[in-house]
C-alpha cells in the first residue's frame, strides 16, 4: 500500500531500492484516515505477495502469537500478527489466493476478503489484478464491521433478510478437523437466532463440475470431473495459472532488468510464472465468469456457503511448504478467489473470537520487532492444539450481508464453542454378535447392488452392536470410497488397522482415501 513519502517495499529490498517514494497515499488508506483511523506503520509480507506461509528471508518472519514455532501465514503475515498480538485494532492486507484468509486462520483471528473490485486498489501494488482484493484483519467483529462500512461505503440501514447456511460437506473432507464438530457448533449457534432457515448441505465439487463447464480444460486427462474433488483441483489449477499469467504481465520487465534476490520458494513461483507459456488465457477468464454465475445460482440472495478456511495446520518455521500442502490449501482458497465472492475467515481459540484482515507492505520493524515487509474466516476453538478456522462465503456484492451475519452470530458461536469444548464424547455401543453379523451381510448385499448409502447404514448399525470387528469398519470404508466420502473412509481404515494390523484391504483403501484427499506422502 502506497503511503506518501515512503517507498513501497513489496516485501523485497531490491524492489524498494529500485522504486521512488510514493507521491500519493493509497485510496483505501486515505479513506480510513479521513474516518478517524491512525496509521501506525508498515508490516512484513511474503516477497512480491507470492506465498501463503508468511516467511521472508530478507526481513525475518513475524512471530505467530498463538503458535510461535509455526508460520503466521501469508502473504500478509505482518498485518495478521500485529492484530493477533494486540498491537493494533485492525490492519489492511491484500488477498490474491488466500493472503488474508490463511494468516487469519493460522493466527486465530478474523479476516475478510471483500467481493472482487468492491474496494479501490488505486495506490496498491498488483500481484494479479483479476484475483487481488483489499482485505482487513481485526480481533473484534464490530471493528471488522466498522472498517467495512468505511471501505465499502455501505448504507447505514438495510432491511433485514433471511439467511440459510449451506455446508459444503465434501470440502470438509480436506480438513484435519472432524466435520461433525464444525457443523454441530455452527448449526447450534444459529438455531435460536431469528431469520435463519434450517441449514442445507451440498456436494460442492459435483455442483461446480456441472455448472462450470470450462473446468474440463484444466482437469487431468485421466480424471473424471465428477470424481471426488477433481473439479476443485481443476479450479485451483486455473487460479494458479491466472495468477502467474497476470504476474508475468505486470512484473516480467522489472524481474529481467533487476534480477532481484528472492527466497527459494518465492523464486520457484516467480520462475514458473515467467518461464511458462500461456496458450489458454481466454479459458482462464471464462472459468472465472462461469464460477461467479455458479455461486450466484447456488446461493441466490440469502445463502452463505460454509467451508474450511484451509486444510492443514500451520507449518513449522523454516521447514518449507510441500507441494501437497500448497495443493490442499489452494483447492479451498480457489472458491472465493476465482468467483470473486466475498469471504470471512474466522478462527477462535477456545473462547476467544477474532477478526483478521491482512495488510501488506507496512513497515513497523522499528516499533514492534516485526520484519519489513468476501470471505470471512472465523475461529472455532482448537483441534490437536491448533486453531480451527471456518469460512463463510456469499455471492459477489453481498459484503454488507456477510459482515452483518458475522456480527449477528458472533456471540452465539462463542457460546457454542465453549459448550462443545466442555462436552464429553458419546461412548461406543456394543451388542449382540449374531445381530451384527446379519447387519454386515445386509450391508454386503447392498454394496453389491451399488446401494452405497444403504450399505453404510447397515455397516454403521453393525458397528453400534459390535465396535471391535475390523471387517465392519473396512467394509464401511469401501462404501464411503464409492460415495466420495474420503475422510470418513480414512477414519474407518484407521480403526480397522488398529483392530487388525494385518488387514491388507484396510491399508489399500486408506491409501486410496489419502490419495483422493491430496495427501500423497501419507498415501504412499
Amino acid at each position: 500500500f502506497d503511503v506518501k513519502g515512503h517507498a513501497t517495499g513489496f516485501g523485497n529490498p531490491d524492489w524498494q531500492r529500485t522504486h521512488e517514494v510514493a507521491d500519493k497515499t493509497a485510496v483505501v488508506v486515505t479513506a480510513l484516515l479521513k474516518n478517524g483511523a491512525k496509521c501506525v506503520g508498515k508490516t512484513v509480507m511474503d516477497e512480491l505477495a507470492f506465498g501463503i506461509t508468511g516467511e521472508n528471508k530478507h526481513y525475518g518472519t513475524p512471530t505467530n502469537p498463538n503458535m510461535p514455532s509455526n508460520v503466521p501465514g501469508g502473504s500478509s503475515s505482518g498485518s495478521a500478527v500485529a492484530v493477533a498480538a494486540e498491537l493494533v485494532d485492525f490492519a489492511l492486507g491484500t488477498d490474491t489466493i488466500g493472503c488474508v484468509r490463511v494468516p487469519a486462520s493460522f493466527c486465530g483471528i478474523l479476516g475478510f476478503r471483500p467481493s472482487h473490485g468492491a474496494v479501490s486498489t488505486i495506490g496498491v501494488l498488483p500481484n494479479s489484478q483479476s484475483l487481488d482484493a483489499i482485505g482487513w484483519f481485526a480481533r473484534d467483529p464490530s471493528i471488522l464491521h466498522r472498517v467495512g462500512n468505511v471501505l465499502l461505503q455501505l448504507k447505514a440501514v438495510e432491511p433485514r433478510r433471511g439467511r440459510h447456511l449451506v455446508f459444503a460437506d465434501d470440502l470438509f473432507q480436506l480438513s484435519k478437523v472432524p466435520k461433525q464438530k464444525t457443523v454441530h457448533v455452527i448449526s447450534k449457534a444459529v438455531e435460536k437466532l431469528s431469520g435463519y432457515q434450517l441449514p442445507k448441505h451440498v456436494n460442492f465439487c459435483q455442483f461446480i463440475a456441472s455448472n462450470v463447464p470450462s473446468l474440463k480444460g484444466f482437469c487431468q486427462h485421466s480424471t473424471n470431473l465428477q470424481n471426488g474433488i477433481s473439479a476443485l483441483q481443476a479450479l485451483s489449477s486455473a487460479m494458479v495459472s491466472l495468477q502467474r499469467y497476470e504476474f508475468k504481465t505486470n512484473h516480467e520487465e522489472w524481474l529481467k532488468d533487476v534480477k532481484p534476490r528472492l527466497g527459494p520458494e518465492v523464486s520457484r513461483c516467480v520462475l514458473a510464472a515467467i518461464n511458462n507459456t500461456y496458450e489458454n488465457v481466454k479459458s482462464l477468464y471464462k472459468v472465472r465468469t462461469e464460477m461467479r454465475a455458479a455461486m450466484q445460482s447456488l446461493l441466490k440472495d440469502d445463502g452463505i456457503l460454509v467451508i474450511p478456511t484451509i486444510a492443514d495446520p500451520p507449518l513449522k518455521l523454516k521447514k518449507g511448504s510441500s507441494t501437497e500442502f500448497h495443493d490442499r490449501a489452494c483447492a479451498l482458497l480457489s472458491v472465493a478467489s476465482m468467483s470473486g465472492c466475498c469471504q470471512v475467515a474466522s478462527a477462535v481459540t477456545r473462547l476467544k473470537f477474532s477478526i483478521l484482515y491482512v495488510v501488506c507492505n507496512l513497515d513497523i520493524r522499528h516499533l514492534f520487532n516485526l520484519a519489513i515487509s468476501s470471505q470471512v474466516s472465523v475461529p472455532l476453538g482448537e483441534h490437536d492444539g491448533c486453531p480451527i478456522s471456518v469460512s463463510f462465503v456469499t455471492y459477489h456484492g453481498a459484503d454488507k450481508f456477510l459482515l452483518d451475519t458475522v456480527l449477528d452470530m458472533y456471540a452465539s458461536l462463542q457460546e457454542q464453542v465453549s459448550m462443545a469444548s466442555n462436552s464429553a464424547p458419546l461412548p461406543d455401543l456394543n451388542g449382540n454378535m449374531d445381530a451384527s453379523e446379519l447387519l454386515k451381510e445386509k450391508g454386503n448385499a447392498a454394496f453389491k447392488g451399488k446401494q452405497w448409502n444403504k450399505a453404510v447404514n447397515y455397516y454403521t448399525e453393525a458397528i453400534k452392536l459390535n465396535g471391535t470387528n475390523a471387517t465392519y469398519y473396512n467394509n464401511r470404508a469401501a462404501a464411503y470410497l464409492e460415495l466420495g466420502c474420503f475422510q470418513q473412509a480414512e477414519e474407518d481404515c484407521n480403526k480397522a488397522i488398529s483392530l487388525d494390523k494385518k488387514n491388507v484391504k484396510a491399508y489399500l483403501r486408506r491409501g486410496t482415501a489419502r490419495d483422493s484427499l491430496l495427501c500423497y506422502k501419507e498415501a504412499l
